[in-house]
């Protein structure tokens, strides 16, 4: 690894494709039968505070929870302590912290040297004043540093806010209508983004109820890894209205889960100027967690704009923002609205204090550790590690990482062929694949169990993001706990219809 980024190699992507594929064509593997049985017992009686918090917060709360990432079976666990590379839940029970928030605290969590500045900040200054403190400008500057194509940033509330502001930017600096985005990325959960989420080709059949067709009817979407596809929607395009942006996660949709070859992001970003199109980069994971100059800087590709979000508050609150090029930025220019034609974006809790500061000074802390790099090396050998065990094992999962952004993948769920959905009348293959889809879903969502009753966190029994608290010795002691769950896996017997 050089210059302070996290990934030395990059994979190409169709060796990857190739072995997802044929894990989806093998049967289910799954812990045993007895082995289930010991995890759901150690949920019934060692995380048995959490179990009745949560129990009773579904009388209060949409299923018991505020956040997605939460949700886990047999049922979420209640968190009272972050430190480093560990969680610690409410009956004292210890884990391996592979979720990290969903990728933002690349220093590994409750980092001491932001908690001290944003405790300080708050005895001086409080939480949010709803005016101009300094700590903005500190962190637009300090981005710029890192990504000087960011000329200009921005800050508002979420990822979701952020994409929603760069695309009404877009379509205001264009006066272009329609947006591309890469089936299986997501881009938040506004009304325009829920369309061919989480499952490639899928458009709007599994997630956008409660949304009027017309919200989503200027968006469009591709294969991932196809600039062909792109180029050609680009051409239909410029007969019904003209393409405002073309949005990518960098890495490939859901953080890398579907990836892209090294030059994919330099052909978008081709096309982009070839079709009067802005380029938007979604960075809102791989931002200053593949290096501190972002995917952009590893890849050498400079986007119109730039999302942003987790890490640009330091692992805190309110944490969004875009960055970009200062014609297109500035028209989001705060205040009352005047005879230039600007995009409105707002949010009285955007770019508070607090986040504001907190982000400014974990960017700083990231550059004096080097923690990129490290977590990339980190990623490298738990990576390494899980194929190691993969093979020991004869199992068909797949394991590939980019930098500190860790895929394991055991039923496919996620990586389920639906490339037939992108043909006319999808429909009906949609509905034939869902079954198997949902049970190599249950799949994955025991196997998360049996790793969370082997003491490790991880994102949906999935993906993993390691950071600069996943020494060698920690990343280890993990491996011989992801040993202990896989010598129990098997060809899956049970029924997982639900």
């Amino acid at each position: 690894m050089s210059n302070g980024y996290a990934i030395e190699n990059w994979s190409p992507a169709q060796p990857i494709y190739n072995k997802l594929h044929y894990l989806t064509s093998q049967p289910i593997y799954c812990v045993d039968d007895e082995e289930l049985k010991k995890d759901l017992e150690y949920f019934e009686t060692k995380c048995a505070k959490s179990k009745e918090i949560t129990t009773e917060a579904k009388n209060y709360i949409p299923g018991g929870v505020q956040h997605n990432l939460a949700f886990n079976y047999p049922f979420p666990i209640c968190i009272t302590k972050a430190e480093g590379a560990y969680l610690y839940d409410l009956d004292g029970n210890k884990y391996f912290d592979f979720l990290q928030a969903g990728g933002p605290t690349i220093l590994g969590s409750n980092y001491p040297a932001v908690r001290e500045k944003a405790i300080q900040l708050i005895n001086e200054c409080g939480p949010v004043t709803g005016l101009f403190h300094e700590a903005e400008l500190l962190l637009a500057k300090e981005i710029n540093k890192h990504m000087p194509g960011c000329e200009m940033f921005r800050m508002l509330g979420s990822g979701t806010e952020s994409v929603m502001a760069a695309i009404r930017v877009a379509r205001n600096a264009t006066k272009n209508k329609r947006i591309i985005k890469v089936g299986g990325a997501y881009h938040g959960w506004s009304d325009q983004m829920v369309y061919g989420l989480k499952i490639p080709g899928s458009r709007a059949f599994l997630e956008s109820f409660g949304i009027p067709k017309g919200a989503y009817s200027t968006t469009d979407e591709v294969r991932p890894n196809d600039l062909n596809m792109l180029e050609q929607m680009l051409k239909v395009n410029k007969l019904r209205g003209g393409t405002a942006a073309v949005l990518v996660e960098p890495v490939g949709p859901e953080s890398g889960t579907r990836p892209v070859d090294f030059d994919y992001n330099k052909g978008v970003r081709e096309l982009c100027d070839k079709y009067g199109a802005l380029f938007i980069m979604d960075e809102v994971v791989t931002g200053f967690r593949i290096g501190l100059g972002g995917a952009q800087g590893y890849f050498g590709v400079t986007p119109d704009l730039t999302i942003f979000g987790k890490v640009v508050a330091g692992g805190y609150p309110s944490a969004g923002g875009v960055g970009g090029k200062k014609e297109f930025v500035s028209g989001m220019a705060a205040g009352v609205g005047t005879m230039m034609k600007r995009a409105y974006v707002g949010g009285t809790l955007a770019a508070n204090p607090l986040s504001a500061f907190a982000g400014y000074t974990a960017i700083q802390e990231i550059e004096k550790t080097n923690a990129c790099e490290k977590a990339g090396k980190a990623g490298d050998r738990i990576t390494a590690g899980l194929q190691g065990l993969i093979d020991k094992y004869s199992l068909p999962f797949v394991a590939y990482n980019q930098g500190s952004i860790c895929h394991l993948e055991c039923s496919g769920a996620m990586s389920y062929d639906f490339s037939s959905m992108f043909l006319p009348n999808s429909v009906i293959p949609m509905l034939k694949a869902k079954p198997e889809m949902l049970r190599r879903k249950v799949a994955m969502e025991q196997m998360g169990a049996a790793y969370m009753a082997h003491g490790i966190v991880t994102l949906a029994g999935s993906r993993l993001y390691t950071s600069l608290a996943d020494t060698d010795e920690v990343v280890d002691e993990a491996l011989n706990h992801f040993e202990d769950v896989f010598k129990t896996v098997t060809k899956c017997t049970r029924n997982l219809d639900k």
